[in-house]
């Protein structure tokens, strides 16, 4: 299963899932396009890409609350300039701070949580659409979380934004699948020992989860040509086989 001739822009890419599918991605072929706000992260995997003898990626430092419209558009006429299409995007960038009572949420960080995880995934799949029609196929994975799905109490900000991305990619996925170029699911990659599970849950016995790895055949599939005519999915890690 190769993903060789395929570019994929990946956000968050310096996080624990986005670097995870970063180096998973990129070992099996794909030129992936690094972005995110934290530079210093971006460049522990660019070389790790490159440890891998991995197609040499692209480091693209990009701040998903604080860009305008225009930041966004100059981010897709570029990759259209240099690629001519794209073959996939991954919404791997997350925002949260902790368990809070909706009643306590200040109004910056309630707008900043659904900047981060449900308008930048908006925007920027809205910017890049035309460059991903280019392709012959092509796959948009949104990130989500089975706790946020049930509307838990204290979930606040992260959990509603979960809740509309999740609506955002099934109204996309119904949109584009009569085109049947461009394909949209969303990945639950359930409980793992990953940076963010860390801040939910710091108590919990992390050797008892499963690696981020444990994620790689399912980016792996979402990405590849396997899941083409696959569409409007919600994939669930954790009992994920192919």
């Amino acid at each position: 299963m190769t993903l060789k001739h395929h570019v994929i822009l990946i956000t968050g890419a310096g996080g624990g899932l986005g670097s995870t599918a970063a180096l998973a991605l990129a070992k099996n072929g794909a030129h992936v396009i690094l972005l995110d706000k934290n530079i210093a992260k971006l460049e522990a995997v660019y070389d790790a890409i490159l440890a891998a003898n991995a197609p040499e990626p692209v480091i693209y430092p990009f701040d998903l609350a604080g860009a305008n419209e225009n930041e966004y558009q100059e981010l897709a006429n570029k990759i259209n300039e240099e690629y001519g299409s794209l073959q996939g995007l991954l919404h791997s960038a997350v925002e949260f701070s902790s368990f809070t009572p909706l009643c306590q949420f200040g109004t910056k960080e309630w707008g900043h949580t659904l900047n981060v995880n449900l308008n930048a995934a908006f925007i920027l799949t809205r910017m890049l659409l035309p460059v991903l029609e280019k392709s012959q196929h092509a796959s948009i994975v949104f990130t989500s979380d089975s706790s946020a799905r049930k509307a838990h109490a204290y979930s606040g900000a992260y959990g509603v934004s979960k809740i509309a991305m999740e609506g955002l990619a099934k109204i996309l996925a119904e949109e584009l699948e009569a085109a049947n170029k461009i394909r949209v699911n969303i990945l639950v990659p359930g409980a793992v020992d990953s940076p963010l599970r860390k801040r939910a849950y710091p108590a919990e016995d992390k050797a008892k989860l499963p690696t981020m790895e444990s994620l790689v055949p399912a980016y792996l599939y979402l990405f590849g040509s396997q899941s083409i005519g696959v569409t409007g999915q919600t994939i669930e890690a954790p009992t994920f086989h192919l």
